[in-house]
């Protein structure tokens, strides 16, 4: 194998759309790569159809992980990565986002002297309990280069004494949903399929365990969503599933559950909601690019940008009558101002990383 090829460590839905942009503007650099997919997500739905609608190459290496604790599934990947590093003279390992693969890689490379980048470094929600805000940190004060996606990440990184190591690149999440649009709007027939119409429906998304995991708050969340005037798509996390029938919460009818969506389907709901109810860090901020308020059911968000443009309000307490009020708040949200760049942010990076790795320069239009 080429010694100047680098390796992309992705395992999570997340990780799937943000390598997307970042694909492209490889292809159109030349630069040699290779994906290794750990396993962390699996099953069709959460793994294998970002790839085929995204267009993202397949990975070269497999690593099918396991693990059901965080400890587990980080070591898991860990050993496998080991080995396929000690076989494979890589340049560099890029890791993405904040999940359990993306600390697991960012330790190999250190472990084995391999020089690593983080891609959307220095997010913080300044809450360590969080199993996400542990990886980002640990991740990034072990990184050699680092690409912001914000200038408050920038700000975050430079106050942890990193500022040596991290550039503003923007967010490839931005450059993705600017194409990604334009392809669910030719490809996707979600509204056809669930029998909606543009601003007749709200979207919501659960999964954090704090929120699905305890009885009692998950069936305040429900009875929240449930008094809602209109219908309320909610794509659920199988652990949400799980859940509901383990307590034994029965939505209202006004709630119609889905299945795991692809990302074109997604967004293309995003844009048309009337608002969005979610815990994910992601989805708050892909409402924000498509221009859709957003309700996020946490006490803190690592996308501050969005609560300061007055189109993200946070609900700390998840009580029900707590998320109807936010709901029904309504703002005028600023979207004009652009916090995450202007969507070349997978052009920024790979020539980034030629620069430090390759020695050849990206050709750029």
């Amino acid at each position: 194998m080429d010694k100047k090829c680098i390796l992309f460590v992705v395992g999570a839905r997340p990780n799937f759309v943000k390598i997307a942009p970042i694909c492209r503007a490889l292809q159109e650099s030349g630069m040699p790569y290779k994906i290794a997919h750990t396993g962390q997500h699996y099953d069709r739905m959460m793994s294998d159809i970002f790839f085929e609608e995204l267009a993202i190459p397949a990975p070269g290496f497999h690593l099918r992980a396991e693990g059901n604790t965080h400890a587990r599934q980080t070591g898991e990947i860990m050993k496998k990565l080991e080995a396929l590093c000690l076989a494979h003279p890589f340049a560099a390992l890029v890791v993405i986002g904040d999940v359990n693969s993306t600390l697991a890689g960012a330790l190999v490379g250190a472990k084995l002297h391999i020089p690593v980048a983080h891609v959307e470094s220095g997010l913080r929600s300044f809450n360590r309990c969080m199993p996400e805000e542990i990886n980002r940190i640990a991740t990034d004060h072990i990184s050699d280069l680092l690409f912001a996606p914000s200038r408050t990440a920038l700000a975050n990184l430079q106050r942890e004494g990193l500022e040596s190591k991290a550039c503003f690149s923007g967010d490839v999440m931005y450059d993705m949903i600017l194409k990604g649009l334009k392809m669910a709007e030719r490809r996707s027939s979600i509204l056809a399929e669930l029998r909606l119409q543009p601003r007749g429906y709200y979207l919501a998304t659960l999964h954090r365990p704090y929120n699905v995991d305890d009885g009692r708050q998950l069936s305040e969340i429900i009875e929240g969503l449930s008094r809602l005037k209109e219908k309320v798509i909610l794509a659920a996390h199988p652990r949400l599933r799980k859940n509901l029938k383990r307590f034994g919460i029965v939505p209202g009818s006004n709630i119609q559950i889905s299945e795991p969506l692809g990302y074109l389907d997604f967004i293309l709901l995003e844009k048309n909601a009337i608002k969005i109810v979610t815990d994910s860090g992601g989805i708050q901020k892909e409402a924000f690019f498509v221009g859709t308020p957003c309700v996020t059911l946490r006490p803190e968000t690592e996308w501050m940008e969005t609560v300061a443009a007055g189109a993200n309000i946070l609900v700390k307490c998840r009580a029900a009558d707590a998320i109807v009020r936010a709901v029904s708040c309504e703002r005028v949200p600023l979207y004009s101002h652009r916090p995450y760049g202007d969507g070349r942010a997978g052009e920024i990076i790979v020539g980034a990383l030629q620069a430090r790795f390759c020695c050849r320069a990206i050709q750029t239009p």
